[in-house]
C-alpha cells in the first residue's frame, strides 16, 4: 500500500488557497478596521471573531451536505470550484470597497466572503480521506499541511513586497496613509482561483473515486443503523474534547504572546513576531518526518508525544522571565508538538467515519477547534485583565489544558491504525504516477 505523492499534493492546492486567504484576513483585515476604517479595537476584534462563530455551525452543516452530494463533477469538487469563483470576487470588490474608504460596503462584503470560505472548507478537507486508504491518512496529511502552508508563505510574502510599511515606537507594523491595497486583494485572489484551477483540471474526482473504490467502514460500528457502539464513540468524544483541550492552549499563547513580551519581558512586538515564526518554520519541516513517524508509533502515541513536548516546553516558558535565545528552541520544539499533534488528530477523527459521512465528521472536528479559538481568548482574557493575574498567567493557564488534553487524548481507543510495514526502506519513499 502505497501513497500517491503527485495526487496528495494536487488535492492539497485547495488547502493552499485557503490558508493563502486566511494569512491575508489575519494580517490585512484588522489593520483596515483600526486603522482605516477607525473601529475601536474591541469592535475589530469581535468582527474579525465571526469567522470562527460561522464556522461552529457552518463547517458540519456543508460537510454532511457535501457527503450527500453527486454530481458531475463529483462531491467535493462543486463546493471548492464554485465556492473559490465566488471567494475571489468579493475578495476583489472587498478591495474596491477598501480603496474607496466604503466601510459599509467593506463590511457587507467581508461577511459574504466569510459566509462563502465557511462552505467550501469542509469539503476541501474531505476532499484527501475520500481518496486515500485509511492507514496512509497521516502521512497523506502531513503532504496537505505542507501544501497549506507555502499558501500561507506566498501571502505573507506578497504583503511583505507589496505593502509598504514600518514600525512604530511600540514595533507595530504600520503603513502610510496612502497605501493601496487593492493589488494585494487582487494577486491574493488570482493565487486563489489558479491553484484551485489546477486542481480541478488535474483532477476527475467521479473518476478518482472509481479508482480508489475506498469503502470505509467506522470502527465497531452497530448494524445496520450506522451507529457507532459505545466504546468508538467514546474515543470519538474524547479525542474532540482533546481537540478543544489543546487548541484551548496553544491558541491562548499564539494570541496574546505580543503582549506578554511586551508587559513581562519589556520588548517589542517584533520580537515576539520573530518567536512565533520559529514555531511555524518548525512546523513545516517535521510535517512530513512526523506522517513517517506515526507509521512507525502509532498515531495515538504520536500524539501523545507532540503533547508532551508542548506541556513541557510551557512548563519551562513560565521560570523564563526575560527575554533569552533559549526561546528560540522552545518555540521551535512547540511547533514540532503542534505538527505531531495536527498530522495524526483528524486522521484519527475520520478513521471512525464510513465513507458516506467523512464531510460531517470533518467539520465535527474543526468546530471543536474553532469553539476553542472563540473561547480562550476570552477565558484567558478575564484571568489577565478581570481577575489581575496579569500576562504571567499566561504559560500556567496554557501548561493546565495542555496537560488536560494529555489526559483524556491517553483513553483514547479507536482511530489508531498502522500502514502495512514496507520490504525495504526505500519503499516507504516510493511514488505512483
Amino acid at each position: 500500500m502505497k501513497l500517491n505523492y503527485k495526487r496528495t499534493i494536487l488535492i492539497g492546492f485547495a488547502f493552499m488557497a485557503i490558508l493563502a486567504f486566511w494569512q491575508f484576513y489575519d494580517q490585512v483585515v484588522p489593520y483596515l478596521l483600526e486603522n482605516v476604517f477607525g473601529l475601536k479595537t474591541f469592535t475589530a476584534n469581535a468582527i474579525m471573531s465571526i469567522d470562527n462563530i460561522l464556522a461552529i455551525f457552518m463547517l458540519p452543516l456543508f460537510g454532511a451536505i457535501s457527503d450527500k452530494t453527486h454530481t458531475r463533477l463529483g462531491k467535493r469538487t462543486p463546493y471548492i470550484l464554485f465556492g473559490t469563483i465566488a471567494a475571489v470576487i468579493l475578495l476583489v470588490i472587498n478591495g474596491l470597497f477598501t480603496e474607496n474608504r466604503n466601510f459599509t460596503g467593506f463590511v457587507v462584503t467581508l461577511m459574504m466572503l466569510l459566509v462563502t470560505m465557511a462552505i467550501y472548507r469542509t469539503p476541501a478537507v474531505a476532499y484527501m480521506p475520500d481518496v486515500t486508504e485509511k492507514p496512509l491518512r497521516s502521512k497523506a496529511n502531513a503532504i496537505i499541511n505542507l501544501v497549506g502552508y507555502i499558501g500561507g508563505i506566498f501571502a505573507t510574502i506578497v504583503m511583505m513586497f507589496m505593502l509598504s510599511s514600518d514600525k512604530n515606537a511600540a514595533g507595530e507594523t504600520v503603513y502610510s496613509e496612502d497605501q493601496s491595497f487593492l493589488p494585494v486583494f487582487i494577486v491574493i485572489a488570482a493565487f486563489m482561483l489558479v491553484a484551485v484551477l489546477i486542481l480541478v483540471f488535474s483532477i476527475n474526482e467521479n473518476k478518482l473515486l472509481a479508482e480508489t473504490n475506498i469503502v470505509d467502514e467506522p470502527e465497531e460500528t452497530v448494524k445496520p443503523n450506522g451507529k457507532l457502539s459505545r466504546s468508538v464513540f467514546v474515543s470519538l468524544a474524547l479525542i474532540l474534547v482533546s481537540v478543544f483541550l489543546w487548541f484551548m492552549a496553544y491558541n491562548a499563547v499564539t494570541t496574546a504572546f505580543s503582549r506578554y513580551c511586551v508587559n513581562v519581558w519589556g520588548v517589542d512586538l517584533g520580537t515576539s513576531s520573530s518567536f512565533l515564526l520559529m514555531a511555524t518554520i518548525a512546523a513545516i519541516a517535521a510535517f512530513v518526518p512526523l506522517g513517517f513517524l506515526s507509521g512507525k508509533l502509532g498515531r495515538k502515541k504520536t500524539v501523545l508525544l507532540g503533547i508532551a513536548l508542548m506541556t513541557v516546553c510551557y512548563a519551562i516558558a513560565i521560570f523564563i522571565r526575560e527575554q533569552t535565545p533559549v526561546m528560540y528552541l522552545i518555540f521551535a520544539l512547540v511547533g514540532v508538538g503542534w505538527a505531531a499533534i495536527n498530522v495524526n488528530s483528524f486522521p484519527m477523527v475520520v478513521e471512525m467515519a464510513s465513507g458516506s459521512d467523512v464531510g460531517k465528521y470533518t467539520g465535527v472536528y474543526y468546530t471543536f477547534s474553532m469553539a476553542a479559538q472563540i473561547t480562550t481568548p476570552l477565558l484567558s482574557g478575564f484571568l489577565i485583565d478581570n481577575l489581575g493575574f496579569g500576562y504571567s498567567v499566561l504559560f500556567p493557564y496554557a501548561v493546565l489544558f495542555s496537560a488536560l488534553s494529555f489526559v483524556t487524548m491517553s483513553f483514547v481507543r479507536h482511530g489508531d491504525v498502522k500502514p502495512q510495514k514496507s520490504r525495504s526502506l526505500l519503499e516507504n519513499f516510493d511514488v505512483e504516477d
